[in-house]
């Protein structure tokens, strides 16, 4: 499948991979600004807890929301597509919202992971997705990467 196959609007996803499955569904979420290897050896990690990875990803207006109005650097369609391009990945949505709760109600993955450096009773689509029988994993971060700090880095240097 190519890495334009794999980005979905979220209503063909949610029929895609609808319940009941037999498949396990792995889900995670971003910005994915600048991709890095903390993310990419992060996401092997979520995509090893189950038969398909789903990654949200925020909107353009919704990552300026979040970080402030010089970010996302890469645009959502960017964005999108170079997750999509990644191994792991098997499927890319996008949120508009500031969180995924209504994606993550609507998909109800079998399995919910974000990075360690979130609280297990503070993720986002936790409790649904609990409350429909399935875990929330935090997942350990690989330590020094950051978008943050590649772009600190970058202002530096320039």
């Amino acid at each position: 499948m190519s890495a334009a196959d794999k980005i979905l609007v979220a209503d063909e996803l949610v029929a895609r991979l609808g319940r009941p499955r037999r498949t396990r569904v792995v889900f995670t979420n971003g910005c994915f600004d600048v991709l890095h290897r903390g993310h990419v050896e992060y996401l092997e990690a979520a995509r090893r807890m189950g038969d398909v990875l789903v990654v949200g990803l925020n909107t353009d207006d919704s990552v300026r929301r979040l970080k402030g109005p010089a970010r996302p650097v890469n645009p959502e369609d960017d964005r999108a597509y170079v997750l999509a391009g990644l191994a792991a990945v098997d499927y890319v949505t996008f949120f508009a919202d500031d969180t995924p709760r209504d994606l993550i109600a609507a998909l109800l993955p079998d399995v919910l992971v974000k990075g360690g450096d979130y609280r297990k009773e503070d993720i986002v689509g936790g409790a649904e997705v609990e409350a429909a029988g399935g875990e929330v994993v935090v997942a350990a971060l690989v330590p020094g990467r950051s978008t943050t700090a590649i772009l600190q880095r970058a202002q530096t240097n320039a």
